[in-house]
């Protein structure tokens, strides 16, 4: 499955933003989004991610609370503290940018905000189909909404 562009470096850690939206090392990735695989080249691993910080492209957002490796439907829970009021929020592992194993850093390439309006997590139906697929479609969305990089 085609899935980022092998010619394009996604392996930045300064925050990027284009609009306020959050923005993607390289552009946006081509190909088909599958919100529930980490990206090849995300330098995951099958480390256990808790306790890892977790970055948007504007800023912190929290740390893994737990991390899912399994096939097809791999995700990460953070507690994000404060900054929504001790709430925790999935983010599907597609959503992974990189990680930074030395820094224990996890980088996502959504902004704060659109975490923030992602659908609620959910502890008792967060594997219910219904649910997976609405925030899997929400961060699929996300990527749509970008316009076309310029240098492509």
């Amino acid at each position: 499955m085609d899935r980022l562009d092998p010619q394009t470096t996604h392996a930045t850690t300064g925050p990027l933003t284009h609009g306020g939206q959050g923005a993607f090392p390289g552009g946006a990735p081509t190909g088909s989004f599958d919100p529930w695989r980490y990206r090849d080249d995300t330098t995951v691993g099958g480390v256990d991610l808790a306790g890892y910080k977790v970055e948007a492209t504007d800023g912190g957002i929290g740390k893994v609370d737990s991390a899912s490796h399994e096939v097809g439907s791999s995700y990460l829970v953070v507690d994000t503290g404060p900054w929504i009021f001790g709430k925790k929020v999935m983010i599907p592992a597609g959503v992974v940018n990189h990680v930074d194993h030395d820094d224990r850093k996890v980088f996502v390439d959504r902004s704060k905000d659109q975490i923030k309006a992602a659908p609620e997590y959910d502890e008792e139906s967060h594997a219910d189909p219904v649910y997976r697929e609405k925030l899997g479609g929400y961060y699929n969305d996300t990527y749509s909404a970008l316009p076309p990089d310029p240098l492509r």
